[in-house]
């Protein structure tokens, strides 16, 4: 072998080591850079979901408060509209009974009440009032039952009120007491079990 083919083949060999050994490192640094953008990526996405995450229970809270705000203006505008309802409702039914104390059966009503009252009584004394609005109906409903009646100094817009003292009983059949009772506990009951 000449110098010149030692040489040719010296720069070969040295040609093929540099360049395994360029490879090796290029696929060392390319295996680098592949790790390096697998944990990049990764990392994003660890990041992503939990900016996303993050995000959405943000905008769940928003979503909820929204929610929770316009349902408390609904409830506000159905209490208020139950509310003008219910006043509605209460002066339509004292204009029912004022218009039930104008007609006859007013007077058969009070009759039977009375004599509920007398029947309670027995042979004991009892004190039967009417409001005084029904004074004019005071000597009829006397003379029908048999028995004297009383006008109350305070007016409780129609019926009777009974007294029997030897017994401590009051008996309430004034409209006034049902009235009031009934617009206490008047609810407004809706929906598909009420209906």
């Amino acid at each position: 072998m000449t110098t010149e083919e030692k040489l040719q083949h010296f720069y070969e060999v040295s040609m093929e080591s540099a360049r395994e050994e360029s490879e090796k490192a290029l696929e060392e640094y390319r295996a680098a850079l592949s790790q390096m953008l697998a944990e990049h990526k990764e990392d994003k996405q660890k990041n992503a979901g939990g900016q996303l995450k993050l995000e959405t229970e943000n905008a769940k809270r928003e979503i909820n408060k929204a929610l929770s705000a316009e349902q408390l203006h609904i409830k506000r505008r159905l209490s208020k509209k139950q509310q003008e309802l219910r006043e509605e409702l209460f002066v339509e039914v004292k204009n029912k009974l004022e218009a039930f104390m104008s007609s006859p059966e007013y007077l058969v009503w009070l009759e039977e009440k009375i004599r509920e009252a007398l029947t309670i009584a027995g042979e004991d004394e009892v004190q039967i009032y009417l409001t005084p609005a029904d004074t004019s109906l005071l000597e009829t409903l006397a003379a029908r039952c048999g028995t004297p009646l009383l006008v109350s100094q305070t007016p409780f817009m129609g019926g009777v009120r009974a007294v029997i003292p030897a017994k401590n009983i009051l008996i309430d059949h004034t409209f006034k007491t049902l009235y009031e009772n009934e617009k206490e506990e008047f609810n407004f009951d809706g929906g598909l079990l009420h209906e």
